[in-house]
């Protein structure tokens, strides 16, 4: 694979991970902060905390509902198609997050979010892509790294953009909510560009398409006939439950406690993005090659557990970034480890499917904490962080078991 097709399926990456950094401060001001035009001035905190839970949780179980198809459907109609598919979906989805923005509505705002999750598969699509153009485990670890690179570059840039393009005091009378979604609409289209122009798929057999809604679901159910990707799953459910609900809420939580706005929440993100462009730059194969696999996951639930303790016991908000970089440092070794042992588990004509499974374990759990830690904030605002120590310890205890098989300990010394 050329330097200009993995620059062009990084950018791909970034541009979709960026509408998440940058999305999560507005969407937290726009609807917890009191002075936000957005709701009226009257909306209750616990109405105001169901409300970013079900626009938060309307893009993650749209995204659910379209990656796992999406990213098989990339096995059948190219990388290339399923990626732009995905583009265009993006592109339409801010669109109308403008207009909502605009009209203040938010039914429209839910609508934009939805439509947008629905064609977020681009991550497993290029994860997929990447492997199809690596040369050997190595190069496919390597690549598996430089995934998570634009990943973490996303979640960088996001809240740079989101800030500084928001902040009336860095760029004046210009700055605005709508203005950093202008500037991801403008991304995307030079994302197409790049992908028209410089990405090739992989010369391979394909299937014949045939349009099937309810495939989604038999490629969901398809992981009970795999033994060893279900092992996988049993550990990667727990992972993401600690994983998603620290991710989603540690913005809502900063604002809640500390008064934290726009600026503050996108700061917590830029030290969420540099943790992992650090880390899974530099740290992805040395620590594969020093640990083994499974002692590197147990240490990121561990290290998770006592992150999520020290966050919320934080008296003050800058104390709470030092849990937060740690959290996500150790997340940037661990996550690439899980998605190279999925790659290991399956033939090379299903890395589609199974990079589709990590992205629906992800956007499933995603959805449903969103919806259900709404809830939970407005009864406690440390709830959720509650569940992320829960979540981590079990997910150790579940390691132990699950992955104490011989055949998982194959694909670990791969």
């Amino acid at each position: 694979m050329t330097w200009s097709a993995k620059f062009t399926l990084l950018f791909v990456v970034f541009v979709d991970l960026l509408g998440q950094g940058l999305v999560f401060p507005i969407i937290n001001a726009l609807i917890m902060e009191s002075d936000s035009s957005f709701l009226p001035s009257g909306t209750s905190d616990a109405t105001r905390h169901l409300y970013y839970g079900l626009v938060i949780g309307a893009f993650f179980l749209c995204w659910f509902l379209g990656a796992p198809y999406i990213s098989r459907l990339s096995d059948v109609i190219g990388r290339k198609n399923a990626i732009l598919i995905c583009l265009s979906g993006a592109l339409a989805g801010y669109v109308i997050t403008i207009v909502a923005l605009y009209t203040s509505s938010l039914w429209l705002l839910i609508l934009g979010r939805g439509i947008t999750g629905l064609t977020a598969g681009n991550q497993p699509i290029a994860q997929a892509a990447m492997i199809d153009g690596s040369v050997d485990d190595a190069d496919r670890a390597r690549n598996m790294g430089y995934i998570i690179t634009g990943v973490s570059f996303g979640l960088v840039g996001g809240p740079i953009m989101g800030g500084v393009l928001s902040d009336p005091e860095i760029i004046g009378s210009d700055a605005s909510l709508k203005l950093p979604f202008y500037a991801a609409l403008f991304l995307v289209l030079i994302a197409i560009v790049l992908v028209i122009t410089f990405f090739r798929d992989i010369e391979r057999e394909r299937k014949p398409f045939a349009f099937r809604p309810l495939e989604i679901f038999d490629l969901l159910w398809r992981v009970t006939r795999y033994p060893l990707v279900l092992r996988l799953t049993t550990v990667f459910l727990f992972f993401h439950i600690a994983n998603v609900t620290f991710y989603i809420f540690v913005d809502n939580y900063l604002t809640s406690r500390f008064g934290y706005g726009t600026l503050g929440g996108s700061m917590i993100m830029l030290t969420i993005g540099v943790a992992l462009a650090f880390s899974s730059t530099f740290l992805v194969v040395p620590a594969q090659k020093r640990f083994n696999k499974q002692t590197i996951v147990a240490v990121n639930f561990i290290t998770w557990a006592v992150c999520a303790a020290a966050f919320i016991a934080s008296p003050v908000a800058i104390l709470c970034f030092l849990p937060v970089f740690l959290f996500y440092f150790v997340f940037g070794v661990s996550y690439p480890t899980f998605l190279g042992l999925y790659s290991t588990s399956v033939s090379n004509e299903e890395q589609g499917w199974v990079m589709g499974i990590t992205i629906a374990v992800f956007t499933l759990v995603a959805g449903i904490m969103s919806l259900l830690g709404g809830d939970l904030m407005s009864i406690d605002i440390r709830a959720p962080f509650y569940i992320v120590i829960v979540a981590a310890l079990i997910g150790v205890v579940v390691l132990k078991i699950a992955w104490n098989q011989s055949e998982v300990r194959r694909i670990m010394r791969k």
